[in-house]
């Protein structure tokens, strides 16, 4: 009855005038800064629209929810309400603004892939990391998810104490463990693929990439071991959107729970795309709640 209260409550807040009223889209005790990446890094010049960071600096304060939007997403245009319900299960939340375009599955196709069955493993660590070699994509060193994130929570350590961003870093890089990756398509990919490596908190992938190694199998790296153990790992799709089959296969390679899927299957409104709709929809914010947990 307490969940059903609560989530009824979110609701309210996110539909109600106090939540509309601010130019920011979020309710007035929310502190919201928008942060353009050549702020961070002046070596940084591409995307640099904004950075979305969002927390409620009247509470204690918890984990960080990482980001990382779809192919084409602009941080500032992210699901609000989304964001909404992660501050108000106690998360500091970022929504990064990276180089999305071109998407893995526009790269790593056809002739590239069948001579390159690493190819799309290749370009998430290019894009994530910056470390490799892999030239079919023109993303910079500096242009790096977690460069962007680093410099970013430097950048807010040193200009916003109030949301005592030192918690997430350590040696000047990303505490991992104080972190919770997220993330919408080839967003939801990237988040998975850090928390293969890394340590997080919580994943949290919503319609996450589909990635092959040579159609129709999916990419070798699903399989890959995964330092975050599987009971923090979560996963969405909707049963409309053409990759579903494919989605869901993915997150069984990844060894996510079947309890921790989620098959979001509420009507998609007309001129919509089931494959967006699962960070959209507020139909959906009792399931955001399981997804995310308690941040604090």
């Amino acid at each position: 009855m307490k969940q059903i209260f609560t989530s009824l409550l979110l609701i309210v807040v996110i539909n109600s005038s106090s939540f509309s009223q601010t130019s920011t889209g979020f309710p007035e005790e929310y502190k919201v800064l928008h942060i353009e990446p050549s702020k961070t890094d002046s070596t940084i010049s591409e995307a640099n629209s904004p950075h979305l960071v969002v927390y409620n600096p009247e509470v204690k304060q918890g984990k960080l929810l990482f980001f990382m939007p779809g192919t084409g997403g602009i941080a500032l245009k992210g699901p609000k309400s989304l964001f909404a319900t992660a501050v108000n299960q106690g998360y500091h939340v970022i929504n990064i603004s990276y180089i999305n375009t071109p998407a893995v599955a526009q790269i790593c196709r056809g002739k590239v892939l069948a001579e390159n069955s690493n190819c799309t493993e290749e370009f998430r660590t290019r894009r994530i990391y910056g470390n490799n070699n892999f030239s079919l994509i023109d993303d910079a060193p500096q242009d790096a998810i977690v460069n962007r994130l680093t410099k970013l929570l430097i950048y807010l350590s040193e200009h916003d104490k109030t949301g005592n961003w030192d918690t997430y870093l350590e040696n000047g890089a990303p505490k991992w463990s104080e972190i919770a990756v997220s993330g919408q398509s080839q967003g939801g990919g990237m988040a998975a693929f850090i928390a293969k490596e890394q340590l997080v908190s919580r994943v949290v992938d919503f319609s996450g990439g589909w990635d092959y190694s040579d159609k129709p199998k999916i990419a070798k790296w699903y399989y890959s071991p995964s330092v975050t153990p599987s009971d923090v790992w979560y996963g969405t799709y909707h049963v409309t959107e053409p990759a579903a089959k494919i989605i869901k296969e993915s997150y069984d390679a990844m060894g996510i729970p079947e309890s921790h899927i989620y098959p979001f299957n509420l009507p998609v409104p007309e001129g919509k795309k089931g494959h967006s709709n699962g960070v959209r929809n507020i139909g959906y914010v009792n399931d955001w709640i399981e997804l995310l947990g308690k941040g604090n």
